[in-house]
């Protein structure tokens, strides 16, 4: 059995892996959905989703591990649980369509954000991924506010069910705006900017798509998230029992 790498918690490298982890985590639980998508074009969709992420964060796993002489494979399979930065909402089960609809769409508008200033990045690289990335976020933007008003606006069972993805997934949601000294450094630094500052244009791009859906936001839950520091929910080990499983049974397995 593969045993764990260990690596230098750098506050650069945090915040790296932070947007690193959430694009793997999340392309993980939407790669569950192959197969198993309510119409063909969905199953399709959603998988293309998965692989855009996960090319996301293969692109930031390869920087943060640049400087530690770990690769993108090496970070991704070989980490313990507590390693991991990601924020919580993107580990939680995939849930149902309508689940999964809204959890797409509040990462994704999230994202999309983060990525249009990472552009201005002091690290040249980052800014280049940023670039790229950004172009794919605007879709996965759209395309899953495009099925969060059909469904809101559709039948009494999809609107029932995208509330109660709602009422499940909106305490997790303070957790990509809580700032750190990890947010500070990046600041600082250049590297990119603190995750706070993503709120108010967050809620003013989701507001007018929740209205439209017919959707009403729970009030703010005193419910804190801290996957960004490593303390993740009981549903993160799972997922990293099949991800881990093939690399750390047969390390460096080539086919």
């Amino acid at each position: 059995m593969q045993a764990s790498i260990s690596l230098t918690d750098t506050p650069a490298r945090q915040y790296l892996l932070r947007m690193a982890d959430t694009c793997l985590i999340l392309s993980q639980r939407l790669g569950e959905w192959c197969g198993h998508a309510p119409v063909l074009e969905e199953d399709i969709a959603l998988t293309n989703i998965a692989l855009d992420l996960l090319g996301q964060a293969r692109a930031l796993l390869a920087l943060a591990g640049r400087s530690s002489g770990h690769d993108e494979d090496s970070l991704a399979f070989l980490r313990d649980e507590r390693d991991y930065r990601n924020p919580t909402l993107v580990e939680l089960p995939r849930g149902d369509f309508a689940f999964t609809v809204l959890r797409n769409l509040i990462v994704s508008t999230w994202l999309r954000l983060l990525w249009e200033r990472l552009v201005q990045s002091s690290n040249v690289e980052l800014a280049a991924i940023a670039g790229k990335a950004v172009k794919e976020a605007r879709y996965h933007q759209q395309h899953s506010a495009d099925w969060l008003v059909r469904l809101g606006d559709g039948t009494d069972e999809s609107a029932r069910r995208l509330r109660d993805a709602c009422s499940t997934l909106w305490p997790y949601t303070t957790e990509l705006f809580e700032a750190d000294a990890v947010d500070a450094h990046a600041v600082a630094s250049g590297l990119g900017p603190s995750w706070a500052e993503l709120r108010e244009p967050w809620w003013a791009e989701l507001a007018p798509v929740l209205v439209e859906a017919r959707l009403e936001v729970p009030a703010e839950s005193p419910f804190r998230g801290h996957g960004k520091q490593g303390r993740h929910s009981e549903h993160m080990g799972y997922i990293l029992a099949e991800m881990q499983h093939l690399q750390r049974s047969h390390p460096g397995a080539a086919w």
